[in-house]
């Protein structure tokens, strides 16, 4: 009879040490899934006054504004930083990187602009591209997050009535501001894009234009722009949500460089 006890009682603590290590891993598993839903790659609000100007199409000034961005605190936090990325109407208003280890081209598809590991990441170019936008194709990189950040409003370009209303992605490096016009929206594949085409060909870069022009998906909106083998394209590029070997691809051609404030 007290063996029986003594086994009943083993039984009940086993049972609530279990009860307890479940408890546990519960509790962590929702922080985690909290903490994802409500991570943005890093608090970058410090980073832009407060004061700064909605960016408008045209400037009255001679120099174009520069977003209210504090440039000297942010070489101060990463020197990989290296220009600020601004859509109108979208979540879209992140700073650039680029890692400057070469074996770390993707370091920041898991760190934030701290270089603090990250599930949101940070929006990154990698190293095939000059961090000048000179490139006939420059390829910017961000995370299709849940809750609305990095890259994720991209999608609103899915919508025509949006695609129609939004028509430019601003740039900002320290002492200039670059304006692109979206002229296509759509979903692509996976491949590497600057590993795949040789852009320095001028015939190859002319038949890939004509492909964003008249993209091959179910999914696009164009606008109609003139382009040449001296047009710059900016890339935006994230995650769809169906095929994991699918991409949306936002492209904008320069159209305006100017020097800020």
């Amino acid at each position: 009879m007290r063996e029986r006890c003594l086994n009943m009682k083993i039984k009940k603590l086993l049972w609530g040490i279990f009860f307890v290590f479940f408890l546990i891993i519960l509790i962590f598993s929702g922080y985690k899934i909290i903490s994802i839903f409500f991570d943005n790659g890093g608090n970058v609000d410090k980073y832009i006054e407060e004061t700064s100007t909605i960016t408008k199409e045209s400037e009255s000034d001679s120099m174009a504004d520069n977003h209210g961005i504090k440039w000297s605190s942010l070489k101060k936090a990463n020197d990989d930083i290296y220009a600020w990325i601004y859509i109108p109407n979208t979540n879209v208003d992140y700073p650039i990187v680029q890692s400057s280890v070469y074996e770390s081209d993707t370091l920041y598809l898991d760190h934030n602009i701290d270089k603090k590991p990250d599930i949101a990441g940070a929006i990154f170019s990698e190293r095939a591209n000059r961090k000048g936008f000179s490139d006939p194709v420059t390829v910017i990189y961000g995370h299709n997050m849940k809750n609305g950040s990095m890259f994720k409003t991209l999608h609103s370009f899915e919508d025509a009535k949006f695609f129609k209303k939004n028509k430019f992605i601003y740039i900002y490096t320290e002492k200039r501001k670059l304006t692109y016009k979206i002229y296509s929206a759509y979903v692509y594949d996976d491949r590497h894009i600057l590993n795949s085409f040789n852009f320095e060909d001028k015939k190859i870069f002319k038949k890939y234009l004509k492909s964003t022009q008249n993209p091959q998906s179910l999914t696009k909106n164009t606008r109609k722009v003139d382009l040449s083998t001296d047009s710059k394209i900016l890339t935006l590029s994230t995650c769809t949500n169906g095929a994991a070997n699918t991409r949306y691809l936002v492209q904008g051609v320069l159209i305006k460089d100017e020097q800020t404030k």
